[in-house]
């Protein structure tokens, strides 16, 4: 596999990772490009590329230091059941300022078991853990 890892911000087709995320995501759909650019740039980014094409990104959210979460995890149709998720989280959990935090978070509705791989269960105490979600919040502009 001839695949190129990259945290450069710079190299990211973020007109491809919008586009992604508004038409085919189903977490993200109807999302703005204007949302997409403050996300990258407030991230930490890990993206793959293959002869110069971006064929796969995520990101993660995190103080650094005792907390992250992972999110927009995307591998383009073409490229998918070749092992490059699996070769892209080796990269975020390969990275400095990742590797000894307390709690990673994510959440998935269909990759439980690559992301079991990786360490990842079930919330430990589920009791301890709330949320605010906006269902749809992109689709009502």
């Amino acid at each position: 596999m001839d695949i190129e890892f990259s945290q450069d911000k710079s190299r990211l087709d973020v007109s491809k990772i919008h586009s992604f995320l508004c038409e085919q995501s189903t977490w993200a759909k109807g999302i703005s490009l204007e949302t997409v650019q403050t996300s990258i740039d407030h991230s930490l980014c890990f993206a793959a590329f293959k002869n110069g094409e971006q064929i796969a990104f995520c990101r993660v959210i995190s103080d650094m230091a005792t907390f992250a979460n992972l999110v927009d995890v995307i591998v383009w149709p073409d490229y998918r059941r070749q092992g490059i998720a699996a070769a892209l989280l080796e990269q975020v959990f390969e990275h400095p300022s990742l590797k000894q935090l307390r709690r990673f978070t994510l959440a998935t509705s269909n990759a439980h078991g690559l992301y079991e791989k990786f360490g990842f269960t079930s919330l430990v105490k589920p009791e301890t853990f709330m949320e605010r979600y906006q269902n749809d919040i992109y689709n009502k502009r």
